[in-house]
């Protein structure tokens, strides 16, 4: 019996309509899917329609079926991209850092060094081990059980001494933002970190009983002499930093002259407005994301004026505005890690001294 069915031009290719309502077969093989479904969000119709070359007739219809389904639940578009990891992650933090989301020089160097071990792997001292990243893995194919595989060979590494638990629970935090964002992104299935635990960190001490992480109210004179006599060009920043508590990202940005100057020296007063950690960025606002001016005593600002009519000796320094100048005009990177940790340098640990001297 012939067919009755014939071959039409429709929607741009050569189709004839099956028993199915909706569903069309096409002359160069597959289906097209086709029908108007009324959209909860906006009360208008929606068209849907779609060329599945591969497809069979039971394979198209359950695709219509589902579409129509998911419009008049109201849910946006469910696509599952073909999108590996590590294209997704350059995507993201590129967005990120133009709305805002990461301002900070040191922020974006953060995200930097974690999605080199997210990506590529990381190697541990014993040559030949590494855990593989995520990189080549396709977004909707990641699953929890690659995010608990390469959980369970950090802890390994954290295990033989390698890495720090707080350092790989920074990387994890990292991961569980841009899966969060792809899941909301791109309607994956499921979130690749759910319930993912952090790194066990009660067996980690970052300071110790024997190297705190402060001075003792009593070591503070000796420290600051001590301080004065081996780094005479940072002890005004060092001083300043005891008597206000301020960060180094606070205090390297500070502006002694200029039409913005931070110090204000007939009222002996600064103002903390901005911030700065990596590089030549300067973020116009402080890491509290808020701006506050601070009441400084006489002796404190007799020490800044001695800093700057003594230490800044080059001529980039005397032209900088900046409070803490380098020789070339620039930040000065002085992190102050001896508060912190007594490191040793050339000249042996500064906190030692002091408190030998003391």
């Amino acid at each position: 019996m012939k067919d009755k069915k014939q071959w039409s031009f429709r929607w741009k290719n050569w189709v004839k309509p099956t028993e199915i309502v909706g569903v069309w077969k096409r002359k160069e093989g597959g289906y097209l899917v086709r029908a108007r479904v009324v959209d909860p969000a906006t009360g208008r119709m929606k068209e849907l329609k779609k060329v599945l070359t591969e497809a069979d007739q039971a394979t198209a219809f359950k695709w219509l079926a589902d579409e129509k389904a998911r419009v008049q639940a109201g849910v946006l578009s469910a696509s599952h991209p073909q999108m590996r990891f590590s294209e997704y992650v350059s995507s993201l933090v590129e967005r990120k850092v133009k709305a805002g989301d990461i301002k900070s020089a040191k922020g974006r160097e953060r995200w930097r060094h974690t999605l080199q071990h997210l990506i590529a792997g990381t190697e541990g001292e014993e040559a030949g081990t590494i855990v593989p990243g995520f990189g080549e893995i396709f977004l909707d194919r990641l699953h929890v059980t690659h995010v608990e595989a390469w959980r369970a060979g950090i802890a390994e590494l954290i295990a033989a001494g390698d890495y720090s638990p707080n350092t790989c629970n920074g990387w994890l935090a990292i991961l569980r933002v841009i899966m969060k964002a792809a899941k909301r992104e791109f309607g994956l299935a499921h979130l690749a970190t759910e319930d993912v635990d952090d790194f066990d960190t009660s067996e980690h001490d970052t300071y110790s009983e024997e190297e705190p992480n402060a001075l003792l109210p009593e070591e503070v004179p000796a420290f600051l002499e001590t301080m004065r006599g081996m780094y005479p060009q940072h002890f005004a920043m060092v001083y300043l930093g005891i008597a206000t508590g301020l960060r180094p990202s606070s205090l390297r940005p500070l502006r002694r002259s200029g039409p913005e100057a931070d110090v204000l020296w007939d009222k002996n007063r600064i103002l903390v407005r901005r911030s700065h950690t990596l590089g030549e960025d300067v973020m116009r606002t402080t890491k509290q994301k808020r701006k506050y001016a601070i009441d400084l005593p006489e002796e404190v600002m007799n020490i800044l004026r001695w800093h700057v009519d003594t230490q800044l000796a080059t001529p980039e320094q005397k032209e900088s505005q900046l409070l803490f100048p380098v020789v070339v005009n620039s930040f000065i990177f002085f992190y102050l890690r001896f508060l912190k940790t007594g490191s040793q340098g050339a000249h042996g640990s500064i906190r030692t001294r002091a408190r030998t001297r003391g």
